[in-house]
């Protein structure tokens, strides 16, 4: 399939869409805006990355993707007035040359290959009612490379109808649903000790979750043009929560230091008075004082993540964590001698 000129050839600017909030409207010469993402819910600020970390390290969001970019007459005005830039740039000849060449026979005479049917006139007669899409660079793909690997030439798609199903990176629910966990920010939740802060050497440390202090974290992705809408809600549900004493010289409650949650959606169990001899269920023990510093006890929740979209689309992302450090100072305890 004839693809957009590779960029270390000075190709023309064949039309990315935007990516980070919407905007979209029309006016009589048809669609004219980019679309682009609106983030809502539990989300980072400025379309920044959120704080969740996948525990699938294959996992990632996607670097691109194909969305609604303009309508026909204005993407005729974009494109053409692009083209004939390129066209007259000097030195321009060879591949590169070829390419354009290609590109305005594919968008005016109606020039195709399989599966891709040309156009004629840029489509103009159908302006109003459908877009033309474009590749959108995730802006938060660190991989340049990555980022620009949707290279497929701008493709029309009608108001209200899927996009050709060979480009599979097209936006749909699924891809809204990565999108919002890639922004989705998880509370900063703290969890309570007891002792709180300050404990001694061989004593147990209480460590809960009231199901009061965290819950459900929910962040919505969608994208909405003219004749085309589409939103996922991806919803994060803690699970467990891990204990990390930040020193060899501890004991964790249960012994893998994963507490998970119990049937009232809270983790562990809040110390009472008279239980300072009973082992948590959730929780620790120092066997070292921690001299004149604190060690750094760092507390993970894992969060359970799956997705619903538009049409009863919907699925499951994988777990995602996101943790604190506190820090905790041990004290040797002080015998009395008589």
């Amino acid at each position: 399939m004839f693809t957009a000129p590779n960029a270390a050839a000075e190709p023309v600017d064949y039309g990315k869409g935007g990516a980070t909030e919407e905007k979209g409207g029309g006016d009589k010469t048809g669609i004219f805006a980019a679309a682009r993402i609106q983030y809502s819910g539990s989300v980072a600020k400025n379309d920044s990355t959120g704080n969740v970390t996948s525990t699938d390290v294959n996992w990632t969001p996607p670097p691109c993707w194909y969305a609604p970019y303009l309508g026909a007459k204005d993407f005729k005005k974009k494109m053409s007035e692009d083209i004939e830039r390129k066209k007259n740039t000097p030195g321009m000849g060879g591949t590169a040359g070829a390419a354009i060449g290609e590109m305005q026979r594919h968008y005016e005479d109606e020039y195709g290959w399989t599966d891709t049917p040309g156009y004629k006139d840029y489509n103009v007669e159908n302006d109003g009612k459908g877009m033309f899409w474009a590749a959108v660079e995730n802006p938060n793909e660190p991989d340049p490379l990555k980022r620009s690997s949707c290279t497929e030439l701008p493709f029309w798609v009608e108001n209200g109808e899927a996009p050709p199903p060979q480009y599979e990176e097209a936006i749909k629910p699924e891809i809204l649903a990565a999108l919002a966990y890639q922004h989705m920010e998880l509370p900063d939740t703290k969890v309570t000790l007891a002792p709180e802060a300050t404990t001694k050497v061989n004593l147990p440390t209480w460590a809960w979750l009231d199901k009061a202090v965290f819950d459900e974290v929910q962040a919505t992705a969608a994208l909405n043009v003219p004749g085309f809408n589409l939103q996922a809600t991806t919803t994060a549900k803690p699970v467990s929560l891990k204990l990390e004493p930040g020193t060899e010289d501890a004991e964790t409650y249960p012994a893998s230091g994963e507490c998970t949650i119990n049937a009232d959606d809270s983790i562990g169990e809040p110390y009472a008075k008279g239980k300072a001899d009973e082992t948590p269920p959730c929780g620790l023990k120092y066997l070292r004082s921690s001299g004149n510093g604190t060690y750094e006890l760092q507390a993970t929740i894992t969060w359970d993540i799956a997705w619903t979209g538009t049409g009863g689309t919907g699925g499951d992302l994988p777990n995602g964590t996101f943790g604190n450090d506190q820090a905790v100072t041990v004290q040797e305890i002080q015998a009395v001698n008589r």
